[in-house]
């Protein structure tokens, strides 16, 4: 199993499973929106015994603009 571990934009420091290690786009819906992260550096934990290998994203862009609700 390998997670995504998203930095920056709205979704900053959320984990998502992965079902393809080689990823190196997430293309994922926010609200109204569809955001783009991009995989940024190498893999870590990738050893036998340290856990889920994690990757990391950083946010691009989105599709539209993301505005803040008065919520």
């Amino acid at each position: 199993m390998a997670l995504a571990r998203l930095h920056g934009g709205p979704l900053d420091g959320q984990i998502l499973p992965l079902d393809d290690a080689d990823q190196s786009t997430l293309i994922l819906p926010y609200s109204e929106t569809m955001l783009t992260y991009r995989r940024d550096g190498a893999p870590t934990n990738t050893g036998a015994h340290d856990g889920p290998t994690e990757m990391a994203f950083r946010y691009v862009e989105s599709e539209d603009g993301i505005s803040p609700s008065d919520d």
